[in-house]
C-alpha cells in the first residue's frame, strides 16, 4: 500500500519541525521545502498527497505556490499563517486552498484537518472512477471524471472549489442550495462564517463563465435564499 507524503513548506524551521513530528506519528511520509522554490520542485519530483504551506515564504510565496500546484495537481492544500483576517482567510481560500489555519495553531487540531482533508480527496476520487456522465447546457459542458470545464470549446480555468461549486449546481438543476448547503457539501465542514466564503466562489466563478455577457444566466441567486443552476 502506497504511503501517503505530505509536504510541509515553511521557512521556520521549528513549526515544520513540530508538524513533521506529528505527522510522522500518525505514519505519514514527509518532505519539508524551506521556501516556496523548493516547494515548488517538491510537487514536481515527488508524488505528494497533501501539502501545508506557510503563505509569507521567501523566494515565492505561498499563493503562487498554490498557482502552480493547480495547474497540474488537484491535491488538498492546506495554509497555516500568521495572516489571520477573516478577508485573509477568504483570499487563501479564493486561491485554491482547501483549509486554512493561523498561526499560533494546535498540532493536535492540524492533524485533525489534515486527516478530514485526505479522506475527502480520497472520496472525490472514489466517486470519479464511476464514469460519471459529462454535464451539457447552453455551450457549458463539464467533465467530473476530468474534473474539466469548457466553455463553447475552450477551456475554463476553474479552482477545485469553484469546480465543486459549479459540478454540484449543475448536478442538481433548478434545486435551490444556500450557501450554507453549498459550503458543507464542498468545503466537507460545519458551516460557522462560511458565506462569503461561498459569496465571492460564486462571484469568481460567474466572472470565468461569462456571465456578464449572457443574456441567460446559469447561475442565478435566489434572494434571501441561496443560488440555483438555470441551465
Amino acid at each position: 500500500m502506497k504511503r501517503i507524503t505530505i509536504l510541509i513548506a515553511d521557512d521556520e524551521t521549528a513549526i515544520a519541525d513540530l508538524i513533521g513530528l506529528h505527522l510522522a506519528k500518525e505514519g505519514y511520509h514527509v518532505i519539508k521545502a524551506a521556501d516556496g522554490q523548493e516547494a515548488i520542485q517538491a510537487v514536481q519530483t515527488h508524488s505528494i498527497d497533501l501539502a501545508i504551506l506557510d503563505i509569507m515564504m521567501p523566494k515565492v510565496d505561498g499563493y503562487e505556490v498554490t498557482r502552480q500546484i493547480r495547474e497540474t495537481n488537484h491535491m488538498p492544500i492546506i495554509f497555516l499563517s500568521a495572516k489571520t483576517s477573516d478577508l485573509d482567510k477568504i483570499a487563501g481560500l479564493v486561491r485554491g486552498a482547501d483549509d486554512y489555519m493561523t498561526k499560533p495553531f494546535n498540532p493536535m487540531e492540524l492533524i485533525a484537518r489534515v486527516n478530514a482533508q485526505l479522506r475527502r480527496s480520497r472520496l472525490l476520487s472514489q466517486s470519479s472512477a464511476e464514469n460519471r456522465p459529462v454535464l451539457e447546457t447552453g455551450g457549458l459542458a463539464i467533465y467530473p471524471d476530468q474534473r474539466t470545464v469548457t466553455l463553447y470549446g475552450e477551456p475554463v480555468d476553474l479552482t477545485p472549489k469553484e469546480f465543486d461549486i459549479l459540478y454540484l449546481l449543475a448536478s442538481y438543476p433548478k434545486k435551490v442550495f444556500s450557501a450554507e448547503n453549498i459550503f458543507q457539501q464542498v468545503w466537507g465542514e460545519d458551516y460557522y462564517e462560511g458565506g462569503n466564503t461561498v459569496m465571492v466562489h460564486i462571484r469568481k466563478l460567474r466572472k470565468k463563465l461569462q456571465e456578464d455577457e449572457r443574456k441567460h444566466k446559469l447561475i442565478k441567486t435566489v434572494w434571501g435564499v441561496g443560488y440555483t443552476f438555470n441551465g
